[in-house]
């Protein structure tokens, strides 16, 4: 059957899109949002907890309905205030730690807390010390995520934001030999490390690839705790004009090619930033064997 439109991974044929129109047609008092569930329902789109995908069927709904395939209700509420972009709150760390480094070896540094702070207050200063002291700054994840934060002595030394991954990638993919069906199926059970901040005041030789290795031994359980499902692999870029990417070969991830340089918005097939180092780890000796299978995720 013809392919109406894509998205987010997803075809949309001529006989779902009949269906809505069928759902509209008999319902015509329904909302948008009940319209979701109904398609969400008939179709069995579900997120990995159990729920309904409700915000990604909405928008597929309003995807349809500018293309002219579907005519859908009015809204039954329009806020009267323009949207904005969220801001990053802006957290003071007391005292100054650009005052006072913290230049000491690893074995000297004490012990390290390491805490997974998404949906706690303390999210708040990951994302404010990113926004500060990283070079790409914060930007608000969509999809799932994580966020944690690494102190010692009291003190902040470290953060990191883990994402999904994206849906594309070519060294990615062509590492893990998976299918189109298998990568659509399975690529929720990989996470891609948006951001690794050590922060400027800490001086602590192989620090990062000592916190990488004890991140790959929480990730996949911390993930399941809040998704409820695991992490198999996970990935992250490394721009080579400004780092070499040591401390990943220090922890043991894999080197797996360079980015197209596109971006996953690209429209023109054309170079249009840096090209990436992407580099990743196996969080699980059978990966492939879990990544390329059709079926129930291995627990």
């Amino acid at each position: 059957m013809d392919t109406v439109l894509r998205y987010r991974g997803r075809e949309i044929r001529n006989d779902q899109v009949a269906f809505i129109q069928t759902l509209l047609a008999g319902t015509p008092r329904i909302t948008r949002r009940a319209l979701s569930f109904r398609v969400c329902e008939a179709w069995d789109w579900r997120q990995p907890n159990g729920q309904p995908c409700d915000v990604v069927c909405r928008g597929l709904l309003l995807q349809l309905h500018r293309a002219g395939h579907i005519q859908l209700p009015e809204p039954q509420w329009r806020s009267a205030r323009p949207r904005r972009h969220r801001v990053v709150a802006h957290i003071e760390i007391e005292p100054a730690p650009l005052d006072a480094p913290l230049d000491a070896p690893l074995g000297q540094l004490g012990p390290i807390e390491i805490r997974q702070v998404r949906r706690t207050p303390d999210e708040e200063l990951v994302k404010s010390l990113v926004a500060q002291f990283h070079y790409l700054g914060y930007t608000h994840p969509v999809g799932e995520h994580l966020k944690y934060l690494m102190t010692a002595q009291g003190r902040p030394i470290a953060c990191m934001c883990l994402s999904s991954a994206p849906r594309h990638l070519g060294p990615r993919d062509r590492h893990i030999g998976w299918s189109k069906e298998a990568r659509r199926a399975n690529v929720r059970f990989i996470a891609y490390q948006s951001r690794f901040l050590i922060l400027p005041w800490v001086k602590v030789p192989h620090l990062a690839s000592h916190l990488l290795g004890a991140i790959s031994r929480r990730l996949s359980r911390d993930w399941e705790t809040v998704y409820s499902h695991p992490i198999y692999y996970t990935e992250t870029f490394v721009d080579e004009t400004r780092y070499r990417g040591t401390c990943y070969r220090a922890a043991n991830w894999t080197p797996l090619g360079l980015t197209t340089g596109r971006g996953k918005a690209d429209s023109t097939k054309k170079p249009n930033r840096s090209l990436k180092q992407v580099w990743g780890y196996a969080l699980v000796k059978d990966f492939r064997k879990r990544l390329c299978a059709l079926q129930e995720p291995v627990r």
